[in-house]
């Protein structure tokens, strides 16, 4: 008995800490994530001439990993890793709070 509970436990751990493959995405997944998140997607064009006018009002968010980051990004880029999991979104609200600073009028951009 004792076993089972053992190989259930690390089964779960495991199913919980695991990165799932993620499928490709396509456009019209973009957009449902968006609209169900209460976002606002923008394009490159508007990005740029919201840049142009004002760069300090902007924060602009890299989500990819450390390493990625590393090896190329938008000057001026805060980097927050998110990984594609709700547990590591939900671990990480207090922590992605702090990042973001006290300005709610911000424009932020994640990419």
């Amino acid at each position: 008995m004792a076993f089972f509970a053992v190989l259930a436990a690390i089964g779960v751990l495991w199913y919980e800490n695991h990165t799932p493959a993620p499928k490709e995405a396509t456009w019209e997944d973009v957009v449902a994530e968006a609209k169900q998140g209460g976002y606002r997607l923008i394009s490159t064009e508007e990005l740029y001439e919201h840049y142009r006018k004002d760069p300090q009002s902007i924060l602009l968010v890299d989500t990819r990993q450390e390493w990625e980051y590393r090896t190329g990004h938008i000057k001026g880029a805060l980097n927050f890793s998110m990984e594609p999991t709700w547990m590591a979104r939900w671990t990480q609200k207090g922590e992605l709070e702090k990042s973001l600073g006290p300005d709610k009028n911000r424009f932020l951009v994640f990419y």
